[in-house]
């Protein structure tokens, strides 16, 4: 698998992480994961913090134990800056906002995350991006680090992720979907999806570590931009 390294110094290494890859292994420990692909080619790597299997882009981690520390500072005391963009179903009522939810895992799955009272302080941040007929293209900051939180939120807010199967609807996104009059050609025997993964991508991490100042951006993959493309094409905003 091919590894897009964005930066690589003594301190840290940059990768856009693919779609589909784990950040880190998981506790089955059957899949390759972006933490192993990286200590094959660099020796000891250190988990600094983690991305979704399905979200693309920026994620960092640290070759030696001192910048893991001040790496894992920069996180919780909220001095990285963290973007996402993504897509979301529906049209949002306002073009930007702020969603101040908590978020605690489920009692009833352990994978799910959900938006609780009891649960730990979480912050989103929305502007709308482009609007279109079904769907909204938004940059996200999150100022907290909560597992799935950028998804949580968006179902909180009644707008989930498109291709969410945790929290949203997990059906791949089709062209006839988008396109009126739409006819399969007549070689394929079935449609293929324009999207058929979670449309979120980390594209942006900003911090100062050691008195410099990093900006470490991915512009989003080849998947999310041809979405894009057909949205613009076949739904744009009345």
């Amino acid at each position: 698998m091919q590894l897009e390294i964005i930066l690589e110094t003594r301190d840290l290494i940059a990768v856009n992480k693919s779609s589909g890859l784990l950040s880190i292994p998981d506790r089955m420990g059957h899949e390759i994961s972006l933490k192993q692909l990286l200590a094959e080619k660099y020796g000891a790597v250190f988990t600094v913090h983690r991305l979704d299997k399905d979200t693309s882009g920026v994620i960092i981690f640290a070759r030696s134990e001192e910048t893991h520390k001040q790496l894992s500072q920069l996180f919780e005391g909220r001095e990285m800056e963290k973007y996402y963009l993504g897509l979301v179903y529906g049209q949002l009522m306002n073009s930007s906002g702020s969603i101040d939810a908590p978020v605690m895992e489920h009692p009833g799955k352990t994978t799910k995350m959900m938006t609780h009272a009891k649960g730990k302080a979480s912050l989103t941040d929305y502007t709308v991006l482009e609007s279109f007929r079904q769907y909204s293209w938004l940059q996200f900051r999150i100022h907290t680090g909560r597992t799935h939180q950028i998804r949580v939120h968006m179902q909180h807010l009644g707008h989930p992720i498109v291709c969410d199967e945790l929290y949203g609807d997990p059906k791949p996104l089709l062209l006839s979907s988008l396109k009126k009059n739409f006819k399969l050609s007549k070689t394929a025997e079935e449609e293929r999806p324009v999207l058929s993964r979670l449309a979120l991508h980390s594209y942006r991490l900003k911090f100062i570590l050691n008195g410099e100042d990093y900006d470490l951006q991915a512009e989003p993959p080849k998947d999310l931009r041809a979405v894009l493309q057909q949205l613009r094409k076949w739904q744009p905003s009345a």
